[in-house]
């Protein structure tokens, strides 16, 4: 088994951020949402953090604090919109993603890897997405387990990338000071302060035997074991994935429609594959066509059929397309969406008279078979093989 793959993904002052789409003046300054004129804050831009406003605090603190700053009254129906379409982006590399709440998450990178490449690769792949479909900044860690890659992201912020490595584990985490730890708060780092361990690696190299009396035969085994980055807990979803997308920003706005083209079925085909690895069909492909002003189409049809085949979900694709009637229009990021998947082992599909032996589904699991064994460039199809 290869070992896991985790990044956490944690967006920067995330309420905050998004109201500085909207006020683009207050870019640099210090910006606090919530709190006003009474009640606790929200979020705060780092020009705030600057002075000292938390998260949490009272109104009446945090004006203390930065007397000049600007009070913002949050806007939660725009949080959660971006926050949707902040999700459908890290579902567009892998289909494990936990939502740990409206702005962080985590992934399971480890069956991504062959498609998209490195971790580090994915991970900033992700943040430029973000940044430029919702002008929002985010901070990425990735590790073997959640402990460290929740810790690797606190150490990347504001707007950076951190990756550690199963041999770099030790040597990144024994290091910090023990309030860097995921979970251990202000009384639990007192307790330890007052055994004398100060850091993780005093911690790690703390018999467990002499952690026990202070927090117990659990809470002081799992102490330990997380000062070695050991942590058994998964990336698991909340919910199953009913549908599976794949979206791709140009690298700059085309009205090509052949270019367009290409892309579509560029998704289509890595769309197609992860269905296929998660042995799903669907009946329903969507696509989406963001323009270069950013205004955003959705078209979706219904197949007679459910299919995993690239072929048949890129046909109807690019027939959604061909209807928009905008081959002029320049467009900034296209997508191909399934919907309405099942299980393919409980569909029954009508062979046709007409069907060949070997067909274009069999050809598909042949490609899957050599992505899988030689890396994502060991079979691709011809017009695929340049990036335009």
């Amino acid at each position: 088994m290869p070992p896991r793959i985790v990044m956490h993904v944690d967006m920067d002052a995330f309420y905050a951020s998004v109201e500085l789409r909207r006020r683009p003046d207050l870019r640099g300054t210090a910006v606090i949402v919530g709190g006003s004129p009474r009640g606790v804050v929200l979020s705060a831009t780092y020009e705030a953090r600057a002075r000292g406003v938390r998260s949490g605090m009272s109104s009446t603190e945090a004006r203390r604090l930065a007397p000049h700053a600007t009070f913002v009254v949050p806007d939660f129906d725009s949080y959660t919109a971006v926050s949707k379409a902040i999700v459908a982006v890290f579902r567009s590399v892998t289909s494990i993603v936990e939502s740990a709440s409206i702005d962080e998450a985590f992934l399971d990178l480890t069956g991504a890897v062959r498609m998209f490449g490195s971790p580090t690769q994915i991970g900033e792949y992700v943040r430029a997405i973000v940044a430029d479909e919702q002008q929002i900044t985010c901070s990425v860690g990735i590790g073997p387990t959640k402990f460290v890659a929740k810790v690797a992201s606190r150490a990347a912020k504001p707007d950076g990338l951190v990756e550690v490595t199963p041999e770099g584990v030790a040597g990144f985490l024994h290091p910090l000071p023990v309030e860097a730890m995921w979970g251990v708060g202000h009384a639990t780092a007192q307790k330890l302060h007052r055994l004398g361990i100060y850091t993780v690696g005093d911690l790690a190299h703390t018999p467990r035997g002499s952690l026990r009396p202070a927090f117990g035969p659990h809470a002081g085994g799992m102490l330990s074991e997380l000062a070695w980055g050991r942590d058994r807990r998964r990336v698991t979803p909340q919910e199953p994935e009913h549908s599976v997308g794949s979206q791709e920003t140009f690298r700059r706005d085309t009205d090509d429609p052949d270019t367009v083209r290409r892309e579509l079925l560029r998704m289509a085909d890595r769309t197609a594959h992860r269905m296929r690895k998660q042995q799903m069909v669907g009946r329903t492909v969507t696509i989406s066509v963001r323009f270069a002003d950013f205004t955003e189409l959705t078209r979706s049809a219904t197949l007679a059929s459910p299919t995993d085949v690239t072929v048949e979900i890129y046909a109807q694709a690019l027939e959604l397309y061909e209807r928009l009637g905008v081959e002029r229009a320049r467009i900034r990021r296209v997508g191909v969406r399934v919907e309405q998947l099942v299980d393919r082992h409980r569909v029954y599909r009508q062979p046709q008279l007409t069907d060949p032996e070997c067909g274009w589904r069999e050809a598909d699991l042949a490609i899957d078979a050599a992505v899988g064994k030689f890396g994502p460039k060991a079979v691709q199809r011809a017009v695929l093989t340049r990036r335009w």
